[in-house]
């Protein structure tokens, strides 16, 4: 019976290459955790549209509302609910359209943008696992590398 013999430590040349591949995963889940950012400050905003338009929709006629103008700066002012919307479609171009369409449309939009962050989160969970195995195997080279040196003096 022959004793299988231990794997051959990796060359230089593969710890150097293990080491760029780590940097890229950190880099790239780096990436990911900014569009996930940015994806929740979107979604945050479609919601916070969607529910303005509910609450133009419940008040009063003639209610004196609080029309925000962004920097917490305000008007006050009224809503015509019979009125259309100005509603963004990407690249600074607005249209205008009837109020359930825009509803509809936010609401189309938000399930989109769900589905983007669960894609996203999915990235992450990966380059966190590779990151992880890489982590650990280049830990257990350099333990590896320090008990041979400490061995060999």
């Amino acid at each position: 019976m022959s004793a299988t013999a231990p794997p051959a430590p990796p060359t230089e040349e593969q710890v150097q290459e293990e080491l760029v591949r780590l940097e890229a995963y950190r880099n790239q889940l780096n990436a990911v955790i900014q569009q996930h950012q940015i994806l929740s400050a979107s979604r945050q905003d479609h919601v916070r549209a969607r529910e303005s338009l509910d609450g133009v929709d419940r008040a009063p006629a003639n209610a004196e509302l609080l029309l925000p103008l962004g920097a917490e700066a305000f008007v006050r002012g009224s809503v015509d609910r019979a009125s259309a919307v100005l509603v963004g479609i990407g690249s600074g171009v607005l249209v205008e359209m009837e109020r359930p369409k825009v509803t509809e449309l936010l609401a189309d939009r938000l399930v989109r943008i769900d589905q983007a962050v669960h894609d996203l989160e999915n990235q992450m969970t990966t380059l966190d696992e590779r990151i992880q195995i890489l982590s650990r195997r280049l830990d257990a080279v350099a333990r590896a590398s320090a008990s041979s040196d400490v061995g060999g003096d």
